[in-house]
């Protein structure tokens, strides 16, 4: 009943073939539909009714692929992207989910042969942004399904709804490649618009050795927003709309004995300005941006979760001392004046009440929320399909990252609520609980453990930290030990490699249109030290710097003193000054503004 009508399914099987001056995507699923014939000169589009024929001139290089993700126009040509390599990891309400393994670019850019060389330089610096994109990771379609709606939502869609294409379908902020398929849509070119979704999908089978019982399938979905998607220093908190880094809302999915029943969480950035700019200290300084817009902001976010999730249940995760404390301060303040009947904010300091190894006290913060999700429940339908429950409200998480402290919290909260859904199909008795089954509970733990790490590395770089807990139920020293190693990895991310990415995922998601008339503007070359300016060098200077300075000061002799001092603040000053030379992060788009957003 999810599915699209006939006369929009999307083609399944597709067959590429390169000629010198065109594309031809063919449709190798037996339909017999037209060809969609895409220029390699200027990027038009039109459809034929059959492969040209090629000849010892025009011999083309054909290759199968599993769909087209859009079209992206840089200031002299456009760039076709389409899946080269996918792989089938689970279903959703019955329907084939796909994961893309490979992206692949392709160049429709002769036109640039006779463009001007500042231009051509200009697209080649735009183009390499493309390499970054290709290797985006935790992108998901489904040929037959809407993946960017939760079940209860696709189950609620009207008739109508249910036989548009399944881009119409799809909820903009969930589509990853909304923006890259304006083009398209533009041609009218249903069949072969995929939408994909950025996220997480992991789907299990606890056969009968796990529960005593028959087969319970488990599925999680994470959908990441694309309206402020990003990397993790380079985007943070809220823009002015109300809409917040980071935001991923997570369903988790259980079938059993004809029932299906979901319930979703979400998470999200403290939804207010706010940034930490990249300086190469371990832990930027936390600055509040326009603190007057704070209330204004963070209400456009509530009142939004409000109308698509109905009751709304803020916890707040952060530390109530130090640069976190400011902002946990200003979060309350500001939810003093949105909270009521539909919206409530409950601040948990994680760290100070679980510490690095007491995670087990979170059943305190279950005790305090565990009226508001027996209030509002889950998405339940029984044999025949026909609804039993609705969700009425979702909790929504965050730290400072929304990762770590977050995915501890949110698998506590989903291993709480599928347990009172076991109970109610009936799976259950009324004492029982996932950690009666060794075998289910570790590979639950497993499910939820992936599933963080996943939605880690896409904002982060790397797998969450904090992980070992949710995979086997406490800390291990080889947990402490990998965290160590993540925290160091992020840090090199956040400052020598994440702007690069940052642009990218602004170019793929339309958050920066390239022009003409302002990217071909003359940009001052960089020159001398801040030409070679990288991690090698900078680690070297700042190691060197710190070094020197610790060694000059303990020579230090009473005659000396003043000497030894002067050359300790002179390396101290070499140290700070390379961290303000690679601040800017090499960033092609810095100071630059948004100047479009995206369809929808």
């Amino acid at each position: 009943m999810e599915t699209a009508d006939s006369r929009n399914k999307l083609h399944s099987r597709l067959r590429l073939w390169e000629f010198p001056d065109q594309y031809i995507i063919e449709p190798a699923d037996g339909s017999g539909a037209s060809c969609l014939d895409i220029s390699r000169v200027d990027a038009s589009m039109k459809l034929i009714d059959h492969v040209p024929e090629s000849n010892s001139v025009r011999v083309p290089k054909i290759r199968s692929i599993f769909g087209v993700v859009g079209m992206l126009k840089l200031l002299a040509g456009s760039y076709l992207v389409v899946v080269t390599e996918s792989e089938r990891v689970g279903s959703f309400l019955g329907h084939p989910i796909f994961k893309i393994t490979t992206l692949k670019v392709l160049p429709c850019d002769h036109s640039l042969q006779n463009s001007p060389e500042e231009q051509k330089k200009m697209e080649t610096e735009f183009s390499k942004l493309l390499s970054v994109a290709e290797k985006t990771t935790g992108l998901y379609f489904s040929y037959q399904v809407n993946l960017t709606l939760s079940s209860q939502r696709l189950h609620d869609l009207g008739d109508e709804s249910k036989s548009l294409p399944l881009w119409r379908q799809a909820e903009p902020r969930f589509l990853w490649n909304n923006y890259m398929l304006e083009v398209l849509i533009d041609n009218k070119l249903d069949q072969f618009l995929l939408p994909v979704i950025q996220g997480n999908i992991l789907c299990y089978q606890f056969f009968e050795t796990a529960i005593g019982r028959d087969i319970v399938d488990i599925t999680l979905i994470a959908r990441r927003c694309t309206r402020r998607n990003g990397t993790r220093m380079w985007r943070r908190g809220a823009d002015l709309d109300g809409y917040v880094a980071n935001f991923v809302e997570t369903e988790q999915i259980v079938q059993m004995n004809g029932y299906s029943s979901s319930f979703v969480q979400v998470r999200g950035s403290i939804p207010f300005m706010w940034e930490q700019v990249v300086d190469l200290t371990y832990k930027p300084k936390f600055e509040i941006v326009q603190p007057e817009e704070a209330t204004r902001i963070a209400e456009r976010h509530f009142l939004d979760l409000r109308k698509k999730y109905g009751s709304v249940l803020a916890v707040d995760l952060v530390n109530k001392h130090g640069g976190e404390g400011r902002l946990s301060e200003k979060y309350a303040t500001v939810m003093q004046h949105i909270t009521g009947d539909d919206i409530r904010y409950l601040h948990f300091d994680f760290h100070q009440i679980c510490g690095h190894i007491h995670f087990e006290r979170l059943s305190i913060l279950y005790e305090q929320i565990e009226g508001f999700l027996e209030k509002n429940g889950y998405f339940l339908l029984n044999e025949k399909g026909e609804k039993m429950k609705d969700q009425l409200g979702v909790v929504r998480s965050n730290c400072i990252d929304c990762l770590d402290r977050t995915n501890v919290t949110q698998s506590m909260i989903g291993r709480k609520m599928l347990e009172l859904q076991l109970k109610r199909i009936g799976v259950f008795g009324a004492e029982e609980t996932i950690s009666s089954h060794p075998n289910f509970d570790e590979h639950y733990k497993i499910l939820w453990a992936n599933h963080g790490d996943e939605i880690s590395i896409q904002y982060s770089g790397t797998p969450a930290l904090k992980g070992d807990f949710v995979r086997y139920g406490h800390r291990t020293a080889h947990g402490v030990l990998k965290d160590g190693w993540s925290s160091l990895r992020r840090y090199y991310l956040n400052n020598f490699a994440d702007g690069t990415k940052q642009d990218a995922i602004d170019l793929l998601q339309g958050h920066y249109i390239v022009a003409v008339s302002r990217d071909m503007a003359p940009v001052p070359q960089k020159g001398g030290l801040e030409a070679v300016a990288n991690f090698p060098v900078a680690l070297f200077v700042v190691l060197m710097s710190f070094w020197f300075a610790t060694m000059s000061l303990k020579q230090a002799g009473s005659d000396y003193k003043h000497k030894h001092l002067f050359f300790s603040l002179l390396w101290t000053g070499i140290c700070v000054g390379m961290a303000a030379l690679v601040r800017a992060n090499g960033r092609i788009f810095c100071n630059r503004p948004r100047l479009h957003k995206p369809r929808g």
